[in-house]
């Protein structure tokens, strides 16, 4: 059995130091050292992606990522993204909209439309789709997630919109 290694990272704005197995992946660390349950764990070699989070800014599958590569990265789980208020309004969309069903996959799905969001501000519904396509949902079949999506692009294009100079 291999030792303990230290790591420091930055999780939701806060600072965490801990001591993990090498082998300890991401999503596990997240979950059961931190209990930011939050971050599911589904097939556990990244194609259904609930276990969704950014690093540095970047979406990735956190079952795929050991804790020890983690080491001096910036990690948002759904609680740091629900608790800044950022996605508040994709939040409410969903909700709306019916998107969530048992909502085993709804934290990854928020985080990944999350970043198509900010990288797209009027993505069009395939794109939404295809930006989507990596989160498996068993219960919806999508249409609502993506009307939530189109929905918060438009709020939030018209919220602009009424804030311009």
């Amino acid at each position: 059995m291999t030792a303990p290694h230290p790591i420091a990272l930055q999780v939701n704005g806060e600072h965490v130091e801990a001591y993990v197995l090498p082998r300890t992946n991401l999503a596990d660390f997240l979950r059961e050292n931190l209990k930011l349950t939050g971050t599911h764990v589904g097939c556990e070699h990244g194609v259904c992606g609930a276990c969704t989070i950014r690093v540095n800014g970047e979406i990735v599958r956190s079952c795929l990522m050991l804790a020890v590569q983690a080491h001096g990265a910036s990690v948002e789980t759904i609680e740091g993204l629900s608790d800044s208020g950022e996605i508040s309004d994709l939040q409410e969309a969903f909700r709306a909209r019916n998107a969530l069903q048992c909502g085993y996959c709804t934290p990854a799905m928020l985080i990944t439309a999350q970043d198509l969001l900010k990288a797209d501000a009027e993505p069009d519904r395939e794109r939404i789709r295809e930006h989507l396509s990596g989160n498996y949902c068993r219960c919806t079949g999508y249409q609502a997630i993506v009307d939530a999506v189109e929905a918060t692009a438009r709020a939030r294009k018209n919220s602009d919109e009424g804030r311009a100079p």
